[in-house]
């Protein structure tokens, strides 16, 4: 399915959600928007992982935010963003074998990005249109640290995300929402 389709048929579950999908449909069309050569925003995929039980998500100790974040990244030129969502979740986790809970998009956001340096060089600030996918593995896979972007993997309890998350808007306004539409699973 083409993600215009996709990000159409998207039903959102609070005003958000869907502002974010009226502005997401809106820069569909702008020059490069599935590659960082748009440097005012660019499309994202990440990966909301849950445990076999689905009482804890696998979450990551992100270098540039300095919090246990999601996982996911840059569309870098596919527009399949479920392929990227599962491409990269696999690369900054070391998972194999990721189960895909719904091939529709699981949720939508816009996402500031502050300015910051990555790999030496500086990063001006910028927009994300970030797409969640929803997933679950085994607790019991190995996890293998992508060190250039993360310290640390851990499977947290969901009751238990406020103390590891640090970026208080991302738990109150993304992650919050994520383990609320979870539960439908």
């Amino acid at each position: 399915m083409k993600i215009y389709q996709q990000l159409r048929e998207f039903k959102p579950i609070n005003d958000q959600e869907k502002q974010d999908q009226t502005q997401i449909l809106n820069v569909l069309n702008l020059p490069d928007v599935f590659t960082r050569k748009n440097t005012l925003g660019h499309f994202c995929a990440s990966g909301w992982i849950l445990n076999e039980t689905h009482d804890a998500v696998l979450m990551c100790y992100h270098r540039i935010y300095q919090s246990f974040s999601w996982l996911g990244g840059h569309s870098d030129g596919n527009s399949n963003l479920l392929e990227v969502a599962l491409k990269e979740v696999k690369e900054e986790s070391g998972l194999q074998n990721i189960k895909v809970l719904d091939e529709h998009i699981f949720s939508l956001e816009i996402l500031p990005v502050f300015g910051h340096i990555k790999h030496g060089q500086y990063v001006s600030s910028h927009l994300h249109y970030n797409v969640t996918y929803l997933f679950e593995a085994s607790s019991k896979e190995q996890l293998i640290v992508k060190e250039d972007e993360n310290s640390e993997l851990k499977w947290i309890k969901i009751e238990e995300l406020e103390k590891y998350v640090e970026e208080k808007w991302m738990y109150e306004n993304v992650y919050c929402k994520l383990v609320k539409k979870a539960l439908r699973y």
